[in-house]
């Protein structure tokens, strides 16, 4: 599953590890992305999104009518 959030879009960060030493090696600073499956009731069946935790909070609040809205305006498929 790639690391990539549907609705905000949240994507790795990259970044260094820094050791006492102060040697440094890359790293990846990853979203905590969830799978979900939602109830969409205008198209009578489940969709399951790809989102990291701070969106299925969004989803919480706006709904997933709206949350699909939003996806499918950033060119998304659901």
């Amino acid at each position: 599953m790639s690391a990539h959030c549907q609705l905000t879009g949240a994507k790795p960060g990259f970044g260094n590890s820094i050791s006492h030493s102060h040697r440094r090696t890359s790293r990846r600073f990853d979203p905590n992305i969830q799978r979900k499956r939602y109830w969409l009731a205008s198209e009578g069946r489940y969709v399951r999104l790809t989102l990291s935790a701070r969106a299925i909070k969004t989803v919480d609040v706006i709904g997933v009518e709206a949350a699909v809205a939003r996806i499918r305006a950033r060119g998304g498929k659901v």
